[in-house]
């Protein structure tokens, strides 16, 4: 292992002599790929190379310096390569490895990166998922399943010693994001090993190269290591957090109260929008925003027969008949509404993925503190599908009108289309596995949710009152998180904000406030990335006139997978003057 490591390591210091800055680029690619690859073995195995079966990630700080310092030497190595020698492709090959190197430098340096989970994740969730990014169809598979399982002592060890060491310097999640959180933890404890999400794979077929005694001796010592190893390790952190680091929590919500809080704010805010925008400047844009999406959600009540876009909403949050009765009905409805999305593509998209997708409900440890849902991806390679989580926890707050856009963003045709499709696109490794601006990715699923009235999807005006409240919502986005994180806002201002112009309910705005605060900056790639993507439609559509083609210009712009803003831009110009010859 260590020596496959040091390979890994070696070929970021070594710049061969080739024959031109293509081969120069080509080299510099291929190596910081087979390196990526050894520093995250999971993934690794999930896209097919098996040469770090048996190894999970390094959590410590060590190891994060160490790849900082990888990461800038194949940064010295790229820009060596002049762009002029350069075709247009192989620029934007070299400039967006150069962003993701760049950002993964600069983030390294602030003390924040010892804070190691949010409210939305956390390494003990991580690895909780662990079997479902994992190919199990060979002994081979179990047997480096069961060898990652008996390594996570020392992954939870480390991150633990990260989190104390962060608490006594500052870094420490505030009080008011953190209600409940202990459950993410000892949620994953289950009540026997077999019913422990860790024990699934083992729930299954038996392989064919595995005899019926072999089986038996596999599944006794998962049973073993979750008994022995895993539980007590969760227990571990529990214990930990309920005793030690709840009861030192941060009474401050702003990221501005940490160390260098607001220059990490906005390292943090220029990563998630690949912008140079201030945060001042995009709580403007989110107030405007908001005002014009109030209008629209009045116009719509009035036709639903409502006096006010106030009593509309009262209903829709408060009418049971919009509610699910089971978790079972919540997930019939979804898995409906997905394949009524999946009838319309082909009119509104030239290329489509061929990887399918799930859905499944969010894990009950987390589900009642999070969002209502999220996309996983899949992985050709291994032959693993993209999955649709649906939050099936607290019903009453979960409204069936909101399905169509939910649907819409997270499976077809936002997340699960963009980022398949990516992972079949004729681009780098490290583009179609390893590269997810925010600002493209949940701008383009965003961007969909709007589609969707082209496609036909909101067809009662609740479902388009739930369309306008998923916008409104990211529109508030940029409001409340700058609002927390630069301005001085309290988590109850922001509470306050959300209940006055959204139709979420009570419990989405809650979790999603705590999202906010504990996860500084991410939210604010929605509503960037969509406007720039209009921005960039009804530029392509008043320069083509009749001879703008809308499959095509989605195509266009997931034809490159997720790419930053301007590079988008400049895609969708030359797009543009290929349409007009």
């Amino acid at each position: 292992m260590k020596c496959l490591i040091a390979a890994a390591l070696l070929v970021v210091a070594t710049t061969p002599a080739s024959a031109s800055p293509t081969d120069d680029l080509a080299t510099v690619i291929a190596d910081h790929w087979a390196w990526y690859l050894s520093v995250n073995p999971e993934q690794a195995t999930s896209l097919g190379e098996r040469r770090y079966d048996a190894q999970i990630s390094d959590l410590s700080l060590a190891e994060a310096d160490r790849e900082a310092a990888a990461a800038k030497r194949f940064l010295e190595r790229l820009r060596a390569i002049p762009d002029t020698a350069l075709s247009p492709a192989e620029q934007v090959n070299k400039g967006v490895l150069a962003r993701v190197l760049g950002g993964q430098v600069e983030g390294n340096s602030f003390g924040e990166r010892q804070m190691l989970f949010t409210t939305y994740y956390g390494w003990h969730q991580g690895f909780a998922e662990l079997a479902s990014n994992l190919p199990f169809r060979a002994r081979v598979d179990y047997e480096s399943y069961l060898a990652r399982l008996a390594q996570y002592p020392r992954q939870n060890g480390a991150a633990l010693k990260i989190t104390r060491d962060a608490v006594a310097q500052g870094y420490v999640q505030p009080c008011d994001a953190l209600a409940g959180y202990e459950k993410t933890i000892i949620g994953v404890i289950a009540e026997s090993p077999e019913q422990s999400r860790f024990y699934a794979p083992f729930l299954g077929t038996r392989p064919v190269d595995v005899n019926a005694a072999d089986w038996a001796a596999l599944q006794a010592r998962a049973k073993a290591l979750i008994t022995d190893v895993l539980n007590p390790e969760y227990r571990k952190f529990y214990d930990y957090y309920v005793q030690d680091y709840a009861p030192k929590c941060r009474k401050t919500v702003g990221a501005s109260a940490l160390p260098d809080g607001a220059a990490w704010y906005a390292f943090r805010v220029r990563q998630m929008t690949t912008t140079d925008k201030t945060p001042d400047e995009i709580h403007k844009i989110g107030l405007s925003e908001v005002a014009r999406i109030r209008t629209e959600m009045a116009d719509v009540a009035k036709q639903a027969g409502f006096a006010s876009r106030e009593a509309f909403i009262a209903e829709l949050r408060t009418n049971p008949k919009y509610y699910p009765k089971s978790a079972e009905e919540l997930l019939q409805v979804s898995a409906l509404e997905a394949k009524r999305h999946d009838g319309l593509l082909p009119k509104y998209f030239g290329r489509l993925p061929r990887l399918p997708y799930g859905i499944k409900p969010i894990p009950a440890e987390t589900a009642e503190g999070t969002t209502t849902a999220y996309y996983s991806g899949g992985s050709p390679p291994a032959g693993i599908a993209g999955n649709y989580f649906v939050n099936t926890s607290k019903l009453n707050q979960r409204p069936l009108w909101e399905l169509p856009a939910l649907t819409a963003h997270e499976a077809v045709p936002g997340h699960h289309l963009q980022i398949a499709l990516q992972q079949e696109l004729p681009l780098p490794e490290f583009r179609k596995y390893a590269v997810g601006f925010t600002a493209f990715v949940e701008g383009w699923a965003l961007y969909t949710e709007r589609l969707g009235i082209e496609m036909g999807i909101y067809d009662t005006p609740e479902k388009q009152m739930g369309r306008l409240s998923y916008e409104m919502w990211r529109a508030c986005r940029l409001v409340v998180d700058t609002g927390i994180h630069a301005k001085g806002w309290t988590k109850a201002q922001a509470v306050a904000f959300m209940k006055d112009n959204t139709a979420l309910t009570d419990a989405n705005i809650d979790a999603e406030v705590n999202r906010y605060i504990s996860w500084p900056g991410q939210a604010l790639g929605y509503k960037i990335g969509e406007l720039k993507i209009r921005e960039l439609r009804a530029r392509a559509e008043q320069a083509l006139g009749a001879r703008f083609d809308l499959r095509g210009f989605h195509d266009a712009v997931l034809g490159q997978g997720a790419v930053p803003l301007d590079v988008l831009d400049a895609q969708i110009n030359a797009w543009i003057t290929s349409q007009k010859r």
